[in-house]
Protein backbone atom coordinates (compact mmCIF):
# COMPACT_ATOMS: atom_id res chain seq x y z
CA UNK A 1 0.00 0.00 0.00
CA UNK A 2 2.90 2.38 0.72
CA UNK A 3 4.36 1.78 -2.75
CA UNK A 4 0.91 2.32 -4.30
CA UNK A 5 0.60 5.59 -2.41
CA UNK A 6 4.04 6.75 -3.64
CA UNK A 7 3.14 5.86 -7.21
CA UNK A 8 -0.15 7.76 -6.97
CA UNK A 9 1.54 10.87 -5.51
CA UNK A 10 4.73 10.83 -7.59
CA UNK A 11 3.64 13.85 -9.64
CA UNK A 12 3.15 16.01 -6.56
CA UNK A 13 6.04 14.90 -4.29
CA UNK A 14 9.61 13.65 -4.81
CA UNK A 15 9.89 9.86 -4.68
CA UNK A 16 13.01 10.03 -2.47
CA UNK A 17 11.22 12.19 0.09
CA UNK A 18 8.12 9.97 0.20
CA UNK A 19 10.25 6.84 0.60
CA UNK A 20 12.07 8.41 3.54
CA UNK A 21 8.84 9.60 5.22
CA UNK A 22 7.12 6.23 4.76
CA UNK A 23 10.18 4.23 5.83
CA UNK A 24 10.71 2.26 2.60
CA UNK A 25 13.70 2.02 0.27
CA UNK A 26 13.83 3.82 -3.06
CA UNK A 27 15.24 0.71 -4.75
CA UNK A 28 12.40 -1.37 -3.34
CA UNK A 29 9.84 1.08 -4.73
CA UNK A 30 11.35 1.06 -8.23
CA UNK A 31 11.64 -2.73 -8.17
CA UNK A 32 7.97 -2.92 -7.21
CA UNK A 33 7.00 -0.38 -9.87
CA UNK A 34 8.89 -2.13 -12.68
CA UNK A 35 7.84 -5.67 -11.75
CA UNK A 36 5.11 -7.00 -14.06
CA UNK A 37 1.82 -6.81 -12.22
CA UNK A 38 -1.30 -8.84 -12.60
CA UNK A 39 -4.55 -7.04 -13.32
CA UNK A 40 -5.71 -8.01 -9.83
CA UNK A 41 -2.63 -6.45 -8.22
CA UNK A 42 -3.06 -3.23 -10.16
CA UNK A 43 -6.69 -3.07 -9.14
CA UNK A 44 -5.71 -3.71 -5.50
CA UNK A 45 -3.23 -0.84 -5.69
CA UNK A 46 -5.87 1.55 -6.99
CA UNK A 47 -8.36 0.36 -4.37
CA UNK A 48 -5.77 0.77 -1.63
CA UNK A 49 -5.31 4.43 -2.54
CA UNK A 50 -9.10 4.99 -2.56
CA UNK A 51 -9.45 3.20 0.78
CA UNK A 52 -6.70 5.29 2.36
CA UNK A 53 -8.35 8.49 1.09
CA UNK A 54 -11.75 7.50 2.53
CA UNK A 55 -10.16 6.50 5.83
CA UNK A 56 -8.30 9.80 6.05
CA UNK A 57 -11.41 11.81 5.12
CA UNK A 58 -13.31 10.12 7.96
CA UNK A 59 -10.43 10.99 10.32
CA UNK A 60 -9.94 7.32 11.08
CA UNK A 61 -13.58 6.89 12.15
CA UNK A 62 -14.52 4.31 9.50
CA UNK A 63 -13.88 0.60 9.71
CA UNK A 64 -14.20 -1.74 6.73
CA UNK A 65 -18.06 -1.86 6.58
CA UNK A 66 -18.38 1.92 6.15
CA UNK A 67 -15.34 2.18 3.88
CA UNK A 68 -16.88 -0.57 1.75
CA UNK A 69 -20.21 1.28 1.63
CA UNK A 70 -18.44 4.50 0.62
CA UNK A 71 -16.61 2.76 -2.23
CA UNK A 72 -19.81 1.10 -3.44
CA UNK A 73 -21.60 4.46 -3.33
CA UNK A 74 -18.94 5.75 -5.74
CA UNK A 75 -19.96 3.11 -8.28
CA UNK A 76 -17.13 0.63 -7.67
CA UNK A 77 -18.13 -3.03 -7.32
CA UNK A 78 -15.94 -4.63 -4.68
CA UNK A 79 -16.45 -7.25 -1.97
CA UNK A 80 -16.31 -6.37 1.71
CA UNK A 81 -13.70 -9.06 2.45
CA UNK A 82 -11.39 -7.51 -0.13
CA UNK A 83 -11.74 -4.12 1.55
CA UNK A 84 -11.09 -5.76 4.93
CA UNK A 85 -7.90 -7.36 3.58
CA UNK A 86 -6.57 -4.16 2.03
CA UNK A 87 -7.27 -2.19 5.19
CA UNK A 88 -5.56 -4.84 7.30
CA UNK A 89 -2.53 -4.81 5.00
CA UNK A 90 -2.42 -1.04 5.23
CA UNK A 91 -2.74 -0.99 9.01
CA UNK A 92 -6.02 0.95 8.86
CA UNK A 93 -8.34 0.26 11.80
CA UNK A 94 -11.38 2.05 13.20
CA UNK A 95 -11.12 3.48 16.70
CA UNK A 96 -12.07 1.30 19.67
CA UNK A 97 -14.51 1.80 22.53
CA UNK A 98 -13.80 2.82 26.12
CA UNK A 99 -15.78 2.67 29.35
CA UNK A 100 -17.82 5.74 30.29
CA UNK A 101 -18.88 7.57 33.42
CA UNK A 102 -22.49 7.59 34.64
CA UNK A 103 -24.17 11.02 34.65
CA UNK A 104 -27.73 10.17 35.78
CA UNK A 105 -29.07 11.51 39.08
CA UNK A 106 -32.21 9.52 39.86
CA UNK A 107 -32.30 10.35 43.58
CA UNK A 108 -35.38 12.59 43.52
CA UNK A 109 -39.07 12.50 44.39
CA UNK A 110 -40.50 13.74 41.07
CA UNK A 111 -42.96 11.52 39.14
CA UNK A 112 -41.55 8.72 36.98
CA UNK A 113 -43.13 8.05 33.58
CA UNK A 114 -43.81 4.44 32.49
CA UNK A 115 -41.41 2.70 30.12
CA UNK A 116 -43.36 2.81 26.84
CA UNK A 117 -40.55 1.51 24.62
CA UNK A 118 -39.50 -1.64 26.49
CA UNK A 119 -36.34 -1.67 24.36
CA UNK A 120 -38.29 -1.60 21.09
CA UNK A 121 -36.26 1.03 19.25
CA UNK A 122 -38.11 0.86 15.96
CA UNK A 123 -40.02 3.70 14.27
CA UNK A 124 -41.80 3.71 10.92
CA UNK A 125 -41.65 7.47 10.30
CA UNK A 126 -39.89 10.58 11.60
CA UNK A 127 -41.16 12.24 14.79
CA UNK A 128 -42.75 9.12 16.25
CA UNK A 129 -40.17 8.46 18.97
CA UNK A 130 -37.31 10.57 20.31
CA UNK A 131 -34.69 9.37 22.78
CA UNK A 132 -32.53 11.64 24.89
CA UNK A 133 -29.67 11.49 27.37
CA UNK A 134 -26.76 13.48 28.81
CA UNK A 135 -23.05 12.72 28.77
CA UNK A 136 -19.90 14.55 29.82
CA UNK A 137 -16.93 15.88 27.82
CA UNK A 138 -13.62 16.74 29.54
CA UNK A 139 -12.01 20.15 28.93
CA UNK A 140 -9.16 22.04 30.60
CA UNK A 141 -11.82 24.25 32.21
CA UNK A 142 -13.68 21.26 33.69
CA UNK A 143 -16.57 19.05 32.60
CA UNK A 144 -18.84 20.07 29.74
CA UNK A 145 -22.23 18.31 29.83
CA UNK A 146 -23.91 17.46 26.53
CA UNK A 147 -27.64 16.73 26.12
CA UNK A 148 -28.75 15.16 22.85
CA UNK A 149 -32.12 14.16 21.38
CA UNK A 150 -32.27 11.61 18.55
CA UNK A 151 -35.16 10.66 16.30
CA UNK A 152 -35.34 6.86 16.28
CA UNK A 153 -36.50 6.61 12.66
CA UNK A 154 -33.21 7.78 11.08
CA UNK A 155 -31.08 8.01 14.24
CA UNK A 156 -30.77 11.72 13.43
CA UNK A 157 -29.75 14.23 16.09
CA UNK A 158 -32.68 16.65 16.17
CA UNK A 159 -31.70 18.66 19.24
CA UNK A 160 -28.65 19.18 21.42
CA UNK A 161 -27.23 21.60 23.97
CA UNK A 162 -24.09 21.87 26.10
CA UNK A 163 -23.37 23.50 29.45
CA UNK A 164 -21.05 23.35 32.44
CA UNK A 165 -24.04 22.21 34.55
CA UNK A 166 -26.05 19.02 34.17
CA UNK A 167 -29.42 20.51 35.03
CA UNK A 168 -32.96 21.07 33.77
CA UNK A 169 -31.97 24.12 31.74
CA UNK A 170 -29.54 22.00 29.72
CA UNK A 171 -32.15 19.34 28.96
CA UNK A 172 -34.77 21.97 28.08
CA UNK A 173 -32.38 23.75 25.69
CA UNK A 174 -31.96 20.52 23.72
CA UNK A 175 -35.73 19.95 23.75
CA UNK A 176 -36.37 23.51 22.55
CA UNK A 177 -34.02 23.03 19.59
CA UNK A 178 -35.73 19.76 18.65
CA UNK A 179 -39.31 21.01 18.89
CA UNK A 180 -38.51 24.26 17.05
CA UNK A 181 -36.77 22.46 14.19
CA UNK A 182 -39.10 19.46 13.85
CA UNK A 183 -42.51 20.70 15.08
CA UNK A 184 -43.61 17.15 15.96
CA UNK A 185 -47.26 16.08 15.80
CA UNK A 186 -49.15 15.33 19.01
CA UNK A 187 -48.42 11.93 20.49
CA UNK A 188 -44.69 11.76 19.87
CA UNK A 189 -43.03 9.55 22.51
CA UNK A 190 -40.07 11.09 24.35
CA UNK A 191 -37.88 8.46 26.06
CA UNK A 192 -35.24 9.30 28.67
CA UNK A 193 -33.66 7.94 31.81
CA UNK A 194 -35.03 8.82 35.27
CA UNK A 195 -32.65 11.74 35.78
CA UNK A 196 -33.93 14.72 37.74
CA UNK A 197 -33.88 17.12 34.74
CA UNK A 198 -36.30 14.91 32.78
CA UNK A 199 -38.55 14.26 35.79
CA UNK A 200 -38.69 17.93 36.83
CA UNK A 201 -41.93 19.89 36.73
CA UNK A 202 -40.53 22.39 34.20
CA UNK A 203 -39.50 19.66 31.77
CA UNK A 204 -42.81 17.83 32.12
CA UNK A 205 -44.65 21.08 31.41
CA UNK A 206 -42.54 21.63 28.29
CA UNK A 207 -43.41 18.15 27.02
CA UNK A 208 -47.07 18.69 27.76
CA UNK A 209 -47.07 22.04 25.92
CA UNK A 210 -46.01 20.21 22.73
CA UNK A 211 -48.35 17.25 23.35
CA UNK A 212 -45.33 14.94 23.74
CA UNK A 213 -45.77 11.70 25.72
CA UNK A 214 -42.99 10.96 28.26
CA UNK A 215 -41.41 7.53 28.70
CA UNK A 216 -38.59 6.55 31.07
CA UNK A 217 -36.13 3.70 31.46
CA UNK A 218 -36.09 1.32 34.38
CA UNK A 219 -33.84 2.39 37.24
CA UNK A 220 -30.16 1.77 36.57
CA UNK A 221 -30.78 -0.01 33.25
CA UNK A 222 -28.71 1.59 30.48
CA UNK A 223 -30.01 -0.92 27.92
CA UNK A 224 -33.43 0.72 28.13
CA UNK A 225 -31.88 3.78 26.47
CA UNK A 226 -29.36 1.95 24.31
CA UNK A 227 -29.71 4.18 21.22
CA UNK A 228 -28.68 7.32 23.08
CA UNK A 229 -25.86 5.41 24.82
CA UNK A 230 -24.68 4.14 21.44
CA UNK A 231 -24.59 7.66 19.99
CA UNK A 232 -22.47 8.91 22.88
CA UNK A 233 -20.12 5.97 22.44
CA UNK A 234 -19.74 6.83 18.76
CA UNK A 235 -19.22 10.52 19.49
CA UNK A 236 -16.47 9.80 22.01
CA UNK A 237 -14.68 7.25 19.85
CA UNK A 238 -14.82 9.32 16.69
CA UNK A 239 -14.26 12.79 18.15
CA UNK A 240 -13.86 13.46 21.86
CA UNK A 241 -11.10 10.95 22.62
CA UNK A 242 -9.02 12.38 19.76
CA UNK A 243 -9.22 15.96 21.05
CA UNK A 244 -7.85 17.93 23.99
CA UNK A 245 -10.22 20.84 24.51
CA UNK A 246 -8.71 23.87 26.22
CA UNK A 247 -12.08 25.56 26.74
CA UNK A 248 -15.75 24.65 26.86
CA UNK A 249 -16.57 26.92 23.86
CA UNK A 250 -13.93 25.07 21.82
CA UNK A 251 -15.55 21.75 22.73
CA UNK A 252 -19.03 23.05 21.87
CA UNK A 253 -17.85 24.26 18.44
CA UNK A 254 -16.16 20.92 17.72
CA UNK A 255 -19.18 18.87 18.79
CA UNK A 256 -21.56 21.07 16.79
CA UNK A 257 -19.43 20.61 13.68
CA UNK A 258 -19.38 16.83 14.20
CA UNK A 259 -23.16 16.58 14.70
CA UNK A 260 -24.31 18.88 11.91
CA UNK A 261 -21.70 18.30 9.21
CA UNK A 262 -20.49 14.74 9.79
CA UNK A 263 -22.87 12.61 11.85
CA UNK A 264 -26.20 13.82 10.44
CA UNK A 265 -25.06 14.54 6.89
CA UNK A 266 -22.27 12.10 6.07
CA UNK A 267 -21.77 9.29 8.58
CA UNK A 268 -23.01 5.99 7.22
CA UNK A 269 -25.22 4.15 9.73
CA UNK A 270 -25.32 0.35 9.65
CA UNK A 271 -29.02 0.30 10.63
CA UNK A 272 -29.88 2.54 7.66
CA UNK A 273 -28.28 0.33 5.02
CA UNK A 274 -25.18 2.51 5.37
CA UNK A 275 -26.90 5.77 4.47
CA UNK A 276 -26.47 8.88 6.59
CA UNK A 277 -29.46 9.97 8.75
CA UNK A 278 -30.29 12.95 6.50
CA UNK A 279 -29.84 10.87 3.35
CA UNK A 280 -32.13 8.16 4.75
CA UNK A 281 -34.85 10.67 5.64
CA UNK A 282 -34.59 12.35 2.24
CA UNK A 283 -34.69 9.05 0.38
CA UNK A 284 -37.84 7.93 2.18
CA UNK A 285 -39.52 11.31 1.57
CA UNK A 286 -38.74 11.10 -2.14
CA UNK A 287 -40.10 7.55 -2.29
CA UNK A 288 -43.30 8.63 -0.49
CA UNK A 289 -43.77 11.56 -2.89
CA UNK A 290 -43.38 9.28 -5.89
CA UNK A 291 -45.85 6.69 -4.58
Amino acid sequence: MKFAFILAKAVAFPVVLMCRVLGVSKSGFYAWRDRPESARSREDARLAVDIAAIYKRSRGRYGSPRVHAEIRAGGVRVGRKRVERLMREGGLRARTRRRFRKTTDSQHTDPIAPNLLERDFRATAPNQVWVTDVTYVPTAEGWLYLAVILDLYARRVVGWAASEANDTRLAMAALSMATTARRPPPGLVHHSDRGSPYASADYRRALDASSIVPSMSRKGDCWDNAVAESFFSTLKIELVHEEQYETRPAAIASIGDYIHFFYNLERRHSLLDYLSPVEFELKTQVAASAA
